[in-house]
């Protein structure tokens, strides 16, 4: 194999609202938990089966941290895209090695896209109407803004 891809692309819904922090370079981070969802009939008792995956995910790019903490809140459908990035750190309680699997948005590789409709009522929807006021480092383009080129 000539190279190698560590991509992970996820639409789901925050659990919580986003936790915003300042690192010791004065650089501020942002860490949300993503729920996604599949559900299925099962085929012995015909009920109803959902099962839920959480996800972790860490946002270094500035632009994005300053877009996740002005519009993004708790229950905002959102679609990402990252890396994978596992990082380990000692419990200072027990001594032992922990471990902690993340989706990381840092870099020209990655992007978050709100989902929700511009006519919901939530405020997470703001930033595709506000777009040219915003930092648009990885912020993927509205497809509304190309309407007025299509030629027919």
């Amino acid at each position: 194999m000539a190279g190698s891809l560590n991509k992970v692309q996820l639409i789901g819904r925050l659990g919580a609202d986003p936790e915003i922090k300042q690192m010791v370079n004065g650089k501020s981070v942002a860490r949300l938990s993503i729920a996604t969802s599949q559900s299925w009939k099962d085929k012995s008792s015909g009920e109803r089966k959902e099962k839920t995956e959480w996800h972790r995910v860490v946002i270094f790019n500035e632009g994005l941290v300053n877009v996740v903490q002005q519009y993004v809140k708790k229950g905002a459908n959102v679609y990402i895209e990252g890396q994978l990035s596992t990082r380990k750190w000692k419990d200072e309680s027990t001594g032992q090695d922990k471990f902690s699997t993340e989706i990381v948005l840092q870099g020209y590789n990655s992007s978050l896209t709100m989902l929700d409709s511009r006519n919901s009522g939530n405020n997470s929807n703001l930033v595709s109407e506000n777009k040219s006021s915003l930092p648009n480092d990885n912020l993927n383009q509205d497809n509304s803004d190309l309407d007025d080129e299509i030629p027919f």
